[in-house]
C-alpha cells in the first residue's frame, strides 16, 4: 500500500504545496487551524481538486493535471470520516453505512457487508436508529463504518474527535487504535491536537501555512522538531532567542543565561527550548547549567501546578518571567517550602535546537 502526494491548490491568503509518500501505516497531518491539512485531504478524496500536481495510489493514478486525469470519487477507493461525521439525519444507522456502495451491487451482497461492519464497530442492535437516536461516540462509529464498507485503500480522518467530550475522546481513540489495527492500508487522520496524533499515528507531518514544516518519525519529531513553529506546535513553552558564543556554549539570550554542552554544537542554532516538564530541581551545589531561579507566580490545574521562574530577583510585584516548570501538585507541595532562591538544571539532553 503506497500514497504519492505532489499537489499545489491556491487557497485564500496562501498556497497549498505539498509533497509526501506514505506507506501502509498511520500517518498524522498536525497543524493550526486553517494551515491546509483538511484541504489535503479533499483533494485526496476528490472532493476539491488540486490546480496542479498528481496524487497516485498503490499505482493507480487518482488525479494528475499535467494527464488532465481526475479519477471519480466512486472510483477512487478511499474512505473519509468527516469532522461532524456527515451522518445523513434522515438515514437509519444501517442505510447511512450502505451509502457509500455502489448501486450495482447485489442486494444480498449489500446487505452482508453492511451487517459485517455492524458486527465489526460493535453496532449490533442500532440497525434501525437514525443518528438523534445516537450518542457521539455511536455516530462516530457509524461514520467509520461506512468509510470502511467500500473496502478502501486510504482512510482519510478528518478532526474525528473534535466534536467529543474529554473522556469520551480518550475512550474513543483506543477504540479507533483498535478499530484501525483490522484496516489493511494506508490511514491519513488530520488534527490540530499533539496528543491525539502522538496516540495515533506512526510518523508525522507538521503544516504550516499549506507548505510542510516538518516530517519523521513521531518521536523524532516530538523529541527534536527541526524549527520554531514545530516547536511550539508539539508543545514547547520555553523558547529563547540564541546565539553560539563557543563552540559547546549557547547563551539563551531571553532567558538570560548560558547553557554549557557536552559536545561541540554543529550549525547556527538561532533558538532554544525545553519543555516544561523537563526542568530539574538540583539540590548540589555548582552542578553544570544549573541556575538560581525566583518564583515570579504559580498557576494550578487540576493535578499539576506551572510554576514562572526567573533567572534573577524579580523587581516588587512584576510577573515578567523567563522560564514556565510543570510539575506535580505533590511535587511542588515538598519543593513550594524552600528558601529562594530554586536550584533549577537544565538538561542539554532535553533541550531542543533550532536553527
Amino acid at each position: 500500500m503506497s500514497l504519492e502526494i505532489d499537489i499545489i491548490k491556491k487557497l485564500q491568503g496562501f498556497e497549498l504545496k505539498v509533497k509526501f509518500n506514505i506507506d501502509n501505516n498511520i500517518l498524522g497531518l498536525l497543524g493550526a487551524s486553517g494551515s491546509g491539512k483538511s484541504m489535503t485531504l479533499r483533494c485526496i478524496a476528490g472532493i476539491d481538486n488540486p490546480d496542479s500536481g498528481k496524487i497516485v495510489l498503490n499505482g493507480r493514478v487518482l488525479f494528475d493535471s499535467e494527464n488532465k486525469i481526475n479519477m471519480p470519487i466512486r472510483e477512487r477507493k478511499v474512505g473519509f470520516l468527516f469532522q461532524n461525521y456527515a451522518l445523513f439525519p434522515n438515514m437509519t444507522v444501517e442505510q447511512n453505512i450502505a451509502f457509500g456502495l455502489i448501486k450495482s451491487i447485489p442486494k444480498v451482497e449489500k446487505a452482508n457487508k453492511v451487517k459485517k461492519k455492524i458486527i465489526d464497530l460493535q453496532l449490533i442492535g442500532m440497525e434501525k436508529r437514525y443518528p438523534y437516536q445516537l450518542s457521539g461516540g455511536q455516530q462516530q462509529r457509524v461514520a467509520l463504518a461506512r468509510a470502511l464498507v467500500v473496502d478502501p485503500e486510504v482512510l482519510l480522518l478528518d478532526e474525528p474527535f473534535s466534536a467529543l467530550d474529554e473522556h469520551l475522546r480518550n475512550n474513543m481513540i483506543i477504540r479507533l487504535k483498535e478499530d484501525l489495527k483490522e484496516f489493511n492500508g494506508t490511514s491519513i487522520f488530520v488534527t490540530h491536537n499533539m496528543e491525539e496524533a502522538y496516540q495515533l499515528c506512526n510518523n508525522i507531518i507538521i503544516i504550516a501555512g499549506g507548505s510542510i514544516d516538518a516530517i519523521g518519525h513521531k518521536d523524532v519529531i516530538f523529541n527534536n522538531p527541526p524549527t520554531l513553529y514545530s516547536a511550539k506546535l508539539t508543545g514547547c513553552k520555553n523558547i529563547s532567542k540564541a546565539r553560539k558564543v563557543e563552540p559547546n556554549i549557547i547563551e539563551a539570550i531571553d532567558w538570560g543565561c548560558r547553557i554549557t554542552f557536552g559536545y561541540e554544537i554543529e550549525g547556527n542554532v538561532t533558538y532554544i527550548g525545553i519543555r516544561a516538564h523537563y526542568l530539574e530541581i538540583c539540590e548540589e551545589d555548582e552542578v553544570i547549567n544549573t541556575f538560581n531561579c525566583w518564583v515570579v507566580f504559580t498557576s494550578e490545574a487540576l493535578f499539576r501546578t506551572k510554576v514562572y521562574l526567573k533567572f534573577s530577583k524579580p523587581i516588587g510585584d512584576e510577573k515578567d518571567y523567563n522560564i514556565m516548570w510543570d510539575i506535580s501538585k505533590e511535587e511542588w507541595d515538598l519543593i513550594k517550602q524552600k528558601p529562594l532562591p530554586l536550584k533549577i538544571r537544565i538538561n542539554t539532553d532535553k533541550v531542543i535546537q533550532m536553527e
